[in-house]
């Protein structure tokens, strides 16, 4: 396939300053310092990576792939990453032609184009024909200029500030989406990083660290970041699903809970995880098993205190396919569960959020306070995590049991935080790039027993959770 004249100035520009190239990151070093660290936050450690358009394989190397490919069509390029990491694979080639790929060792777990697409001719075909190279759980990150930048980039060209280069793509985040949603990937979460892209005697520092991540603001930034998911559907095999049910003082919902489950798959575990009452909820619930021996149910009394405790104590022996919660107050229909279970195993989204806040809810369901108070923390939470979330607190969450397993390996990374429960689940979500998505469900009344929900305590909490939040997912 004959490359056009622009790629072909390209390839020259790349070939000629190739050994110069180390110059050119040391000399902007706070820019690729910068640009690498949300990097890495967004690709863990230890996954098969193909880097498209890698050059000299610094930011492959930076990611810690377990087994990393980078492919570039200029020789020098390649000569130089190749002395630098010799325990990284490079492979000479255009990533436009698919015989570039021909013989690979795929799938790959991420496929990263960091400024790659501006210099494509075909990026719609070039994305189209990276579905040979990804399974289901596959994320092709873009990373690129804004065009809003283009001026001072032409500029710093002129001054001898930034590397020579040849004309390019300028694609607007918009314009990558719709690229991006016509070679059917689907857009997980866009993120804009660096106002200023030099130290300035640490003064970018702390502006890409506290002021770049607010809304409008971010919008100003140097950097975009695109994270796609492919969405070609494939045949699934029936899945097996466990519902988990944490109760504390919850005697009389317990049989209630049981009666009012469907069986939307052939193969139903309950699990009611009991968080030491003192109402006889325990011996409600062996009585429950021993009434109900067509159901494959088992109970767990709780290690710890609260949700969050009771929630990784029922995974951790959970054995379905996919893993749900239902709160044993009820005021989340259980018979809504099928709607979640279809949304998960159907592909339309990797973690499954119930929403109680689009449908009107039953009268003094939610108290006044509490509504607003979750109306605006889903406000802030949309925004930190980068995914639309209505409501933040609604029990019931939904995931498989492959994805709940890869949040507890990664759960280093922000630690035993959660009383709640669900902010463990929601960070390691977003942490993992999974693709959210919010069911609908009509929130009702308590029948039985008390929340044990206090809105001025668990309010502060909540707060503490966002600024937790903020650090951890914004500001690092």
């Amino acid at each position: 396939m004959q490359i056009s004249e622009r790629k072909s100035r390209i390839r020259e520009l790349a070939d000629m300053t190739g050994q110069k190239r180390l110059e050119w990151l040391e000399k902007n070093r706070f820019f690729y310092r910068e640009d690498r660290n949300y990097m890495r936050f967004l690709i863990p450690e230890g996954l098969r990576v193909l880097d498209l358009g890698c050059g000299t394989g610094d930011l492959l190397a930076e990611l810690r792939p377990s087994y990393g490919v980078g492919v570039d069509f200029s020789q020098s390029m390649l000569k130089v990453a190749e002395d630098q990491y010799p325990d990284l694979h490079f492979v000479c080639g255009d990533v436009e032609e698919k015989k570039t790929f021909e013989g690979f060792d795929a799938p790959f777990d991420v496929i990263v184009m960091s400024d790659t697409i501006g210099s494509l001719d075909d990026c719609e075909q070039t994305l189209r024909n990276l579905h040979n190279l990804c399974h289901d759980d596959t994320r092709i990150v873009i990373c690129y200029y804004n065009t809003m930048w283009g001026p001072i980039y032409n500029a710093a060209g002129w001054f001898g500030l930034k590397a020579p280069s040849v004309e390019q793509n300028w694609l607007t985040t918009g314009d990558i989406e719709n690229l991006l949603d016509l070679a059917d990937f689907e857009v997980v979460k866009r993120e804009w990083r660096q106002l200023l892209p030099r130290k300035l005697l640490g003064i970018g520092t702390l502006f890409n660290r506290f002021l770049a991540p607010f809304p409008l603001i971010r919008r100003l930034c140097l950097r975009n970041y695109i994270v796609a998911r492919p969405v070609l559907q494939k045949k699934k095999d029936a899945l097996s699903c466990t519902v988990l049910v944490p109760c504390r003082n919850e005697r009389g919902n317990i049989e209630e809970a049981v009666k009012r489950i469907p069986q939307f798959c052939d193969d139903m575990e309950i699990i009611y995880v009991e968080g030491h009452s003192s109402d006889g909820t325990l011996d409600e619930i062996h009585r429950v098993i021993e009434a109900y021996p067509q159901h494959d149910i088992k109970v767990l009394v709780q290690p710890g205190k609260g949700k969050g405790d009771a929630v990784r104590a029922g995974f951790s022996m959970a054995r379905g396919d996919i893993l749900m919660i239902l709160d044993a107050d009820l005021t989340m229909p259980p018979e809504a569960l099928p709607k979640f279970y279809r949304a998960l195993a159907s592909g339309k989204g990797e973690f499954i959020n119930g929403s109680r806040l689009v449908y009107p809810m039953e009268k003094d369901a939610m108290r006044f306070l509490n509504h607003m108070a979750n109306h605006v923390f889903s406000w802030l939470f949309t925004w930190l995590l980068n995914q639309r979330y209505t409501d933040t607190l609604c029990g019931t969450k939904v995931l498989s049991r492959k994805h709940y397993l890869s949040i507890v390996e990664n759960r280093f990374y922000f630690g035993d935080f959660d009383p709640f429960g669900d902010f463990d689940l929601i960070f390691g979500a977003s942490k993992l790039n999974l693709k959210v998505v919010e069911v609908p469900v009509r929130y009702a009344s308590r029948e039985y027993g008390e929340t044990q929900i206090s809105r001025f305590r668990h309010g502060v909490l909540l707060l503490r959770m966002v600024v937790f939040a903020f650090r951890k997912l914004k500001a690092f």
